[in-house]
């Protein structure tokens, strides 16, 4: 049987190429606004970053999603990512690969 492709996406923070699983998606939608997407499902155009406190302080720090969407974001919106990064990592943590 031939093995199962595993879907890879770009960390943008990084640049390195990461199983889709162990990133979250942020998109901006066709409304203009800049938002978690945890369904990996909404409309609009998708970045990804890793499950990574340390990636999402330095896409902080280098205000790396104002750049990527063209865009003026508030630190909130950097606060709420670091947040959900760090319990979506501790999660996995605790309860392995199920999501």
């Amino acid at each position: 049987m031939k093995p199962r492709k595993i879907p890879m996406r770009k960390d943008i923070v990084t640049g390195e190429m990461v199983p889709k699983k162990e990133l979250v998606r942020i998109v901006r939608t066709p409304e203009g606004n800049v938002e978690l997407d945890p369904t990996n499902r909404a409309n609009g155009r998708g970045a990804y970053i890793s499950l990574s406190v340390e990636v999402a302080e330095m896409a902080k720090k280098k205000r790396t999603f104002d750049r990527v969407f063209e865009t003026k974001l508030d630190d909130n919106f950097y606060d709420e990512l670091i947040a959900y990064v760090d319990h979506q990592a501790a999660r996995k943590e605790l309860f392995g690969d199920a999501k």
